[in-house]
Parts: structure tokens; sequence; C-alpha cells
């Protein structure tokens, strides 16, 4: 059944849609996450901007700018660790940060049908490659003050809504969901997405184990319960968010719940 109604409410009640009751307990240490979400949106050039004058956020944009500077080429600059870290992050690929050679591969060829940016599943590196355009640009681009400028506000927001999750579970993606999701034509996109498809896919109840079906049979676990049309509704897409961050915060209360087992004397 294509989801095509969407009325969210954080109390118990009867829905038609089997599966998707919006019944949620979350843990009381927890904050509240519908408000939580008000108060980042309300709050968010504040909270950037605090993030972007901490210490060591400071430090790092600071190694990264006196990296672009010397830096020889771009495949120099990837190879330093603090800025690949910032210059990743600032891109939206802060979990790939440790993957130095993949980095390489991805964004320094020109990013041309057969290139790997392209052939990847995670769409970010293809973004990232076309944004930075080191095959045709170089340097050159990212030492002007205005891109230099644009990237520590984007590591800056980045760091920011990372602090958010610690407080509210899932809320850094509810928040780029919100900005992300409006170009979403078809489910490829969206599970070629990270965040998109963590939204997605935990907001719908379909498991992480989909990953291992035929991409035809996950886009059909998508599609089947959510019309993607709707995705262009604002007020359909500010209720999705939240609903997905119910389920974030649910999620995360039963895995702090859960009895750790293995064996002790590995961590000793």
């Amino acid at each position: 059944m294509v989801l095509d109604s969407f009325s969210l409410t954080l109390l118990p009640r009867a829905s038609p849609d089997a599966g998707f009751s919006t019944a949620f307990t979350l843990p009381p240490a927890r904050t509240n996450p519908v408000p939580a979400l008000d108060a980042a949106v309300r709050g968010r050039d504040k909270g950037v901007a605090a993030q972007a004058a901490d210490p060591q956020v400071k430090r790092e944009l600071a190694a990264f700018r006196a990296a672009v500077a010397t830096a020889k080429d771009p495949a120099a600059l990837l190879a330093n660790a603090d800025a690949r870290r910032v210059l990743l992050t600032a891109n939206g690929l802060e979990d790939q940060v440790q993957y130095a050679a993949l980095a390489a591969k991805a964004l320094l060829p020109e990013p041309g049908a057969g290139s790997l940016a392209v052939r990847l599943t995670d769409t970010r590196w293809k973004a990232a490659a076309q944004s930075l355009d080191f095959a045709n640009k170089g340097l050159t681009s990212l030492r002007t003050p205005a891109v230099l400028d644009r990237i520590a506000d984007a590591y800056a927001e980045v760091r920011w809504r990372q602090g958010l999750d610690k407080t509210t579970p899932g809320l850094s993606n509810a928040i780029e969901f919100r900005t992300r999701v409006a170009g979403v034509v078809n489910a490829t996109q969206v599970l070629g997405d990270k965040v998109l498809r963590e939204v997605v896919t935990v907001a719908l109840g379909i498991p992480k184990q989909i990953a291992f079906q035929p991409l035809e049979a996950q886009e059909r676990a998508i599609t089947s319960k959510l019309d993607l049309a709707r995705l262009k509704d604002a007020k359909f897409v500010e209720q999705f968010a939240r609903r997905y961050l119910v389920a974030a915060g649910q999620a995360s209360a039963t895995t702090a719940a859960a009895p750790v087992t293995g064996v002790v004397g590995l961590f000793v």
C-alpha cells in the first residue's frame, strides 16, 4: 500500500496503514525529538556560529587553510589527514575521512561517465567531485577566500549537527533530510544517498538487511510504502522527518537497553 496520507502524532493511535503505528516510547534521558527538531531549525545560525568559534574547530580550520596554501597539488592535499577531514566533512562525507585512497581515486580524476565517483553507488562522491573539480581546476578554486569560507561554514555546520545527535539520535539526519529531499524523483536516488536512505528506511520500518537484496527489491520496498511524489510537499516532508526522529529514538533506546555479550577479555 502506498502511503498517501501521513498524520503524525506522538500519542498512540490507530492507523489505517499496517506497520505505521505512531506509538513510540522514548527513553526519559533523551530529548523529545519533535521540539528538538523545531529548536534546532530555529537556532541553526547561532548554533553554527558557536561551533565555528569553538577552539578545536578553529584549530582544525586553521590547519586546513594552511594545508591548502602549501599543498603542491590536490593529491598532496588529500594525503594530508587534517585537510582531508575538513574537506570531506564539509562535502557531506564525514564518515569516509579515513579512506585516503578512495578519496584520491574518486576526487582527483574528472567525474566523467567512467570515473569511480560516478560508478560508486554512494552519490555523495560524485557531488563532491563535481563541486571540487580538481581535475580541471586543481587547487585554484579552493584557494579563493569565498570557497575557503564556504567550506569552513559547511564544516562548522556538520560539527554542530553531530553534536545534536548526542541528545537527540538522528537529529542531524532529520535536518539534512529536510533540505535535500526535494530533488528526489525515484527510489534509486534515495538508496544512493546515505542520509536519505537512513531517514526513509528507518521511518518506513524497513530493516537494514534489505541492503543485501537486489536493487529492484530495495526500490520496491520503498515505493510500496511511500509515494515519492509526496516528498515535494513541504508539510509532508516535515511530518516524515519527525516520524524518522521518533523511530530513531526508539531504535537508540532499544540498542542502549540491550545486554552486552561477548568475550570480556578482548577489551581488557
